[in-house]
């Protein structure tokens, strides 16, 4: 198949010191089955429809699992991240993703409030929160259910936040305990004001324009079909696919 993903040497070599060492037997190839996890992972398809040419499916989806349970590629991530240059501008925003009958079921008796799922006006769905740099990448993600307020996300990542000098996000994020928290940071909120404000916010409206950045990382990671809809019913287990599409999209 000419549209298979593979990765490169040079990917492999950054992504490299962020795997988990080998005990006994060697590994199977890493390449191939990275590889593989990630063209699964991008379209959407089962496990056992993997391209023959990434080898066995039980291969797969055992790398995926194990690696999965173990952080692996939420580190990957949060490292590559970490090597990049300090930004001067970050940005917060959250987005919906829709769940999969596969990955509510079970848990609607209790909300699913145990698996980050809840219930708004599209449905049951997972809230993603995440911080970007000034160009849009990724740097920290928290998933909580869809119903959850913009603010446990904003009080989620606000400790996680790199020093820098300015964070640009809208109104949903405006208020005071977040301002006061960001300034106790060193850091200038780009916030507007909401409506129901007495006194009017001032913010930079021009610095506030590049804001749309983070609102195109989201719709690029939506393009990974097992990102856009949740199928996972282990929140853990979908968090790594979001890292991976990350990962892939916006840090090799």
């Amino acid at each position: 198949m000419s549209n298979l993903y593979w990765l490169t040497d040079e990917q492999m070599a950054r992504l490299r010191p962020f795997f988990p060492k080998s005990h006994g037997k060697p590994r199977v190839d890493d390449r191939r089955v990275l590889s593989g996890i990630i063209f699964i992972n991008r379209n959407g398809l089962r496990w056992s429809d993997a391209p023959k040419e990434y080898g066995p499916a039980k291969t797969l989806y055992n790398r995926w699992k194990r690696w999965g349970d173990m952080g692996v590629f939420a580190r990957m991530m949060e490292g590559l991240a970490a090597e990049a240059t300090v930004p001067k501008t970050v940005m917060i925003d959250a987005t919906y993703l829709k769940a999969h009958r596969t990955a509510s079921s079970l848990g609607v008796e209790k909300g699913g409030r145990g698996r980050l799922i809840g219930r708004t006006k599209g449905g049951m769905n997972t809230k993603l929160h995440a911080v970007t740099d000034e160009n849009g990448r990724p740097i920290s993600f928290f998933m909580s259910a869809g119903e959850t307020s913009d603010y446990t996300g904003a009080a989620a990542l606000l400790n996680s936040l790199p020093p820098a000098q300015w964070l640009l996000a809208d109104r949903g994020y405006d208020a005071d305990w977040f301002r006061e928290g960001l300034q106790s940071k060193g850091i200038k909120p780009c916030i507007p004001g909401r409506k129901s404000r007495t006194k009017p916010v001032k913010y930079d409206k021009r610095r506030y324009k590049r804001r749309n950045r983070i609102e195109i990382m989201f719709g690029r990671l939506k393009d990974w079909r097992r990102v856009a809809t949740r199928y996972d019913r282990c929140p853990k287990v979908f968090l790594s696919a979001i890292a991976l599409a990350a990962t892939v999209l916006f840090w090799l």
